[in-house]
């Protein structure tokens, strides 16, 4: 099973754990320490004992000696804590190890790094930024104990009662065991004058940053973690290249905001030109969570020291990376007018203010559907009568605002219903010969002929019957929409359009028992990214309502005649099936480089070209990049991944390799875009349906959780 030169690893192990007494009996079986995205948790139980995946990286202590001499003790070992050898020879896996050291000058907040490196550009000549240590030295004190000797010394005259902190971040090589390479950092602070450390760098947490990003790693994976980034990404570090300042609190909000930077509406880009000349191009990037949701990155809930800065600390260069057709000096485009520094920035941007879109911080950045200045909307379906086959079903609703008064009808500017079914599967029921640009579904206009009582309790009938011989459970929608204008007779005054959560009920058609439609994805998580998943101008926001029409045998082919691009016009409806329109939105940029047959582009109300093929999805993979969509459980829930949908279904794709396209390859193809793939696809499928779970099924060779395992 092993090859020779494991056996040896394994022998030397034995060996050295023997003669050092680090205990041999930690080689026992252990409880399963890896997920389903590990590669590990789909190994044999003998090769993972031998392996041991994963990397852990302690720093123990650190000093700096009245000569400037920097020493760290570092302790490196696996995730069940067996110490590890970082030369490879008595455990698998040659460990490489990187070290920073940086300090927070007194009365400052940021970090000036000791460790630096030169770099030029065309911009900028010549700069010296915060990287790693080069030319430092080891010394082993136990296996998986080292003690590393910076060569570089810190400046003379450092203040040894300032913070001090080591960065460690590190790679364990496996990939002779088809385990990649793991990754690990960490961070240790230190007073090197002995005393407990009091200031630090703690704005964010990564647990904000990774609710979206899953994790948060650059440079080959091996950054993680923005402890260790922010001891580099500081103002003292400039792109030479660009003359772009990579400094994180920059950085981060230029990146976020991406696409709505004022410089990039004006023909700007956003770039960096990064290893070996790589050009990292932000200025396509559109935030999942509306930029202006600042707790989404400044959560209160992680416990970070700094996690009220951005309310109760504004600053010219943080506030003017996301506003950055601001110029502070000459007051340009700032109604304060002229500022060189930041004293009064507070004065009139307090963290709170007296009511939403004024000058205060959490004021300024409302979303206006958000505003507590609204009435609100609720919409409940409480049930639905004479649902039987070829009965038209009337629906018992309540529609109120947050105060529980009744919202008639005429208030609103959209009140529609819809049906649908039956939930084993949406798409191919016809209401009707009047419904044929609404296949599958039926919706209707409740907004003059609902009946509502003053305290909000509607009903509404269809005039569309349950088909004729239906049978199974059907489903019952609700959406709404009403607009407001508030802050009348001020400079704020606007008008807001918002619609009511999509309120879904279920009835059974000639049986006992209600199936609801199964569960596929999450709206909770959606929200992950999204915090309020609102679309069609915030009618639609209920992931169970948009499947009812974004079914198998929609198209866009009702909006694709009125195409206001003549290329739209030319060439086939875009399938809109739910589980094809996710996977394709999602697989965004990545779908033109792994060979789509066309760009995903919608044509929507009025004719709109909606091209999502430009799309970059946040989460990151375990080599630091993001697009990386194998994290499928990220968006579905309960292992729903993980269920072919054998026998569902067909799916009209016409701009697709393979139409109709049967309901597990159309899942998939939604990622797997490309030609050869569809070929796959299409060979593995007989008159007999698809043989997709002979290899795909969970537990199989190739199950769907192990070919999408990450780490």
């Amino acid at each position: 099973m092993y090859t020779k030169k494991q056996w040896v690893v394994f022998a030397g192990l034995l060996a050295v754990t023997a003669a050092t007494g680090q205990s041999v009996r930690r080689r026992r079986p252990v409880a399963q320490p890896y997920t389903s995205r590990d590669k590990a948790f789909y190994l044999d139980g003998p090769t993972v004992q031998f392996v041991r995946p994963g990397l852990a990286i302690t720093v123990q202590s650190a000093a700096i000696a009245s000569d400037g001499t920097i020493t760290a003790a570092v302790f490196i070992a696996d995730p069940q804590g067996l110490p590890l050898d970082r030369t490879g020879v008595t455990t698998p896996g040659v460990v490489s190890l990187s070290f920073i050291a940086a300090a927070i000058p007194s009365g400052q907040e940021q970090y000036v790094s000791y460790t630096t490196r030169a770099a030029t550009g065309p911009v900028i000549p010549t700069t010296n930024q915060a990287a790693a240590d080069s030319g430092g030295t080891f010394t082993s004190t136990a296996i998986g104990r080292y003690t590393y000797t910076f060569n570089t010394k810190a400046p003379p005259g450092f203040d040894a009662a300032a913070t001090h902190t080591i960065g460690v971040y590190g790679s364990r090589n496996l990939t002779e065991f088809n385990l990649g390479t793991n990754y690990a950092s960490t961070t240790f602070s230190f007073m090197p004058n002995g005393s407990p450390v009091v200031n630090t760098r703690d704005v964010i947490r990564d647990a904000s940053c990774n609710r979206c990003h899953d994790q948060l790693s650059f440079h080959g994976g091996s950054r993680r973690g923005l402890a260790l980034c922010v001891m580099c990404h500081t103002p003292q570090t400039i792109d030479p290249d660009t003359g772009n300042t990579l400094d994180m609190k920059v950085m981060a909000h230029k990146i976020h905001m991406g696409a709505q930077l004022p410089s990039v509406i004006a023909g700007k880009r956003y770039t960096f030109i990064g290893f070996q000349n790589s050009v990292s191009d932000f200025s396509t990037v559109v935030d999942p969570a509306d930029i202006r949701r600042c707790t989404v990155c400044h959560d209160s809930s992680t416990k970070a020291a700094q996690t009220n800065a951005w309310l109760t600390n504004p600053t010219r260069v943080a506030c003017g990376s996301c506003h950055d057709n601001i110029n502070f000096a000459t007051g340009a485009g700032h109604a304060g007018g002229a500022y060189i520094d930041d004293t009064k920035c507070a004065v009139c941007h307090l963290p709170q203010g007296t009511r939403d879109f004024d000058a205060s911080i959490a004021g300024a950045h409302v979303v206006p559907t958000e505003s507590s200045l609204l009435s609100g909307l609720i919409a409940k379906i409480t049930k639905v009568d004479n649902g039987s086959a070829g009965s038209t079903p009337t629906v018992t609703f309540t529609m109120t605002d947050t105060k529980g008064n009744g919202v008639p009808p005429s208030a609103l500017g959209s009140l529609s219903l819809t049906m649908a079914g039956p939930t084993a599967d949406y798409g191919y029921t016809s209401f009707g010969s009047d419904t044929a640009g609404t296949p599958g579904y039926v919706t209707e206009s409740a907004t003059t002929r609902a009946a509502c009582a003053p305290d909000g309790t509607c009903s509404y009938t269809f005039t569309h019957a349950v088909p004729s011989g239906a049978a199974g459970t059907y489903a019952v929608a609700l959406e709404a929409r009403r607009s407001e204008t508030i802050l009348q007779g001020t400079p704020k005054q606007q008008t807001v359009q918002y619609g009511a959560a999509n309120p879904v009920s279920y009835f059974s058609v000639g049986g006992p028992t209600v199936a609801p439609r199964r569960k596929v994805v999450g709206l909770a998580n959606c929200n992950q990214c999204h915090v309020n998943l609102s679309l069609h101008g915030t009618l639609r926001n209920n992931t169970e309502y948009c499947v009812m029409c974004h079914n198998p045998s929609n198209t866009d082919a009702t909006r694709r005649a009125t195409a206001a691009n003549a290329a739209d016009k030319a060439l086939p409806p875009q399938g809109i099936n739910f589980n094809l329109l996710v996977h394709r939105i999602h697989d965004g940029e990545n779908a033109a480089a792994n060979g789509v047959k066309n760009p995903y582009v919608v044509v929507g109300f009025g004719g709109s070209h909606n091209d999502l093929s430009d799309i970059r999805y946040p989460p990151f993979s375990p080599s630091g990049s993001a697009g990386d969509t194998r994290y499928c459980s990220a968006c579905h829930a309960n292992n729903s991944h993980l269920n072919l949908p054998t026998g569902l279904n067909p799916v009209i794709d016409p701009q697709g390799w393979i139409t109709p396209n049967p309901a597990v390859s159309s899942a998939c193809s939604g990622c797997h875009v490309s030609k050869p793939a569809a070929s796959h696809m299409l060979v593995n499928t007989t008159e007999l349906g698809e043989s997709c779970q002979v290899c795909h099924r969970s537990g199989a060779t190739d199950a769907v959780d192990k070919v999408h395992a990450q780490y």
